[in-house]
């Protein structure tokens, strides 16, 4: 299984983006999906995460009112829809896939993660 995201880039405060996660693999049936991010020197952070099942969705506080997640069309991607942007949003973000029972902000618990898109706010 691949995790492969895009749509990371620079913004000017307030702006938006919009990432994107493709995966692919035989098989591929995740219970939970999410997105985390990390900048230098600092521990990983969950930022939003949605059981594929219920299509319940969790956000951490930071983000809430101003990001969005959400499965795509095409089966087995997810979006992250980023809007308000803040300085302090700035990080490398990797979209992660848990293929266990739950839906969890602990990182160590997935088992599929890509190799992230940077995202600068300034």
């Amino acid at each position: 299984v691949q995790l492969v995201e895009s749509g990371g880039g620079s913004v000017q405060a307030g702006g938006s983006l919009l990432l994107s996660c493709a995966a692919s693999g035989d098989s591929f049936s995740p219970y939970c999906m999410a997105w985390f991010r990390q900048t230098p020197g600092a521990e990983r952070e969950g930022v939003a995460r949605i059981a594929t099942g219920s299509g319940n969705t969790y956000y951490a506080d930071s983000v809430k009112g101003r990001f969005t997640i959400s499965p795509g069309n095409a089966t087995n991607t997810l979006y992250l829809q980023m809007n308000g942007l803040k300085p302090e949003d700035t990080a490398m973000y990797y979209c992660a896939a848990k293929t266990s029972w739950g839906c969890t902000w602990s990182g160590a618990a997935y088992n599929y993660w890509g190799q992230g898109t940077q995202v600068t706010v300034s």
